[in-house]
Parts: C-alpha cells; sequence; structure tokens
C-alpha cells in the first residue's frame, strides 16, 4: 500500500499545526508540508506534487477554490478537501463543480475530518487497484465521493482515534483477525478491542463470523466487507 502525501494549506499556524498532527495518526497518510499562503501551495505542488490537498479558502494572497481551478485546469492529479470557514453558497458550488472531494466549515470537527480521510483512503486504494474499470468499480468510486455523513450508530464508548486505529488494521482487505489478534497488534485489552470490533460489526465496516480453531474453540473472525458504504 501506498503512502498518501497531504500537502496542508492554511495560514493560521496553531490550526496548521493541529491539522498535521490529527493526520499524522493515520497510518497511511504522510503531512509533507505546510503552505501559508497561494504561491506558496503553488510551488509546493509542483515540487512534492502531494496526492491530496488540506485546503482554506481564505489566504493572504487569494482564495483557495482559486487553486481548486488551478488544479483541475492544469490536469494535476491532486484531490482537495477544503477546510474552510467560507459558508456562501458560490463557493460551496464551485467546489463541487470543480471536483472537490469534501467540504469541511469551520470550526473543524475532527471526527468529520476522520470520516473524510478514512473515506479518501479507501477511494485512494481503488483508483490504484486497477487500470481500467468495470461498473461495480465505478459505482464505488462514485459513492466514495458523495458519502451520506449520517451520525453513526451507538457511538458511546467510541474514541474516533481508537475506532481509526482498528480501521487501519482491516485496510487491506483480505486479512481475517480474532480479537485477540487486534488487541496484541494495538496493544490495547481484549474487552476494548471486542468492543471496537462490534461497533464496526454494527455499522457494517466488519464482517463476523464463528471459526471453530484451536481444540474446536469457537472464534469471531472479522474481516472488511468490500464496497462498505458506512462508516
Amino acid at each position: 500500500m501506498h503512502d498518501i502525501d497531504v500537502l496542508i494549506v492554511e495560514d493560521e499556524a496553531r490550526l496548521a499545526a493541529l491539522h498535521v498532527e490529527f493526520v499524522r495518526k493515520f497510518s497511511r497518510f504522510r503531512a509533507v508540508n505546510v503552505a501559508a499562503s497561494l504561491s506558496d501551495a503553488r510551488k509546493l505542488i509542483q515540487v512534492l506534487k502531494p496526492h491530496l490537498l488540506l485546503l482554506d479558502n481564505f489566504l493572504p494572497d487569494g482564495h483557495g477554490i482559486e487553486l481548486l481551478e488551478d488544479i483541475v485546469t492544469g490536469h494535476i492529479p491532486t484531490r482537495v478537501i477544503f477546510i474552510t470557514a467560507a459558508s456562501d453558497m458560490d463557493t460551496c458550488g464551485q467546489a463541487i463543480r470543480f471536483g472537490a472531494f469534501d467540504y469541511i466549515l469551520k470550526p473543524v470537527s475532527y471526527e468529520r475530518l476522520q470520516m473524510s480521510l478514512e473515506r479518501f483512503i479507501r477511494f485512494f486504494d481503488s483508483q490504484q487497484s486497477s487500470e481500467r474499470v468495470n461498473q461495480h468499480h465505478v459505482d464505488e468510486l462514485f459513492n466514495l465521493q458523495s458519502k451520506n455523513f449520517g451520525p453513526a450508530r451507538h457511538t458511546k464508548g467510541i474514541e474516533a482515534l481508537t475506532l481509526a486505529r482498528i480501521k487501519d488494521v482491516f485496510l487491506a482487505g483480505d486479512e481475517a483477525h480474532t480479537t485477540e489478534s487486534v488487541a496484541q497488534l494495538l496493544g490495547i485489552s481484549k474487552t476494548t478491542a471486542r468492543r471496537y470490533l462490534e461497533y464496526c460489526v454494527e455499522n457494517h465496516y466488519l464482517n463476523a463470523e464463528i471459526s471453530y480453531g484451536r481444540i474446536g474453540r469457537p472464534e469471531r473472525l472479522y474481516k472488511k466487507i468490500h464496497g462498505d458504504n458506512t462508516e
């Protein structure tokens, strides 16, 4: 699996640092740099060729929407998640027309950003999986870019970063894990692992099957559901 390079375009230094810290909690993402202006962002895009921008709209020398337009007209293979205070319909509409992957309003909900980043990982991996597509593949790609962000069910006791670590274990999509194996991989208790794994089953991210392994002892085997439609 390839790392996903992320360029953060944000002129508020404190907020940019928070974005960097949050992105680094995901094993697949690499925060490659921070740009505080449009001009810096344009230069860094040419040099670093990031896969993803976390892009503010209000910058000292212009608007982020101009950068998105440049990316589209220049056929630059970089995707954009807006994180901005721009709540006007005109900017939002332009972002949609130019193919922004997502649009998140400030103040930032990091739970909402987590959902978007997880979805981008699946979108990125799906794009990398084949040079040609069938209808199922096309449907999956479009679905990942038009996600319904309804509230998750039964979130009591579920912490966002631990959930992200649990999901990271299954990103390859093929390997099955038990509660014990996940607990050992992440250094958490089996009780905690089981609670998060069952949450993922309930929300249709994982499938669980009974396996009669060691001396007939039944175990639940968890495996990622391919093409799932929920977080």
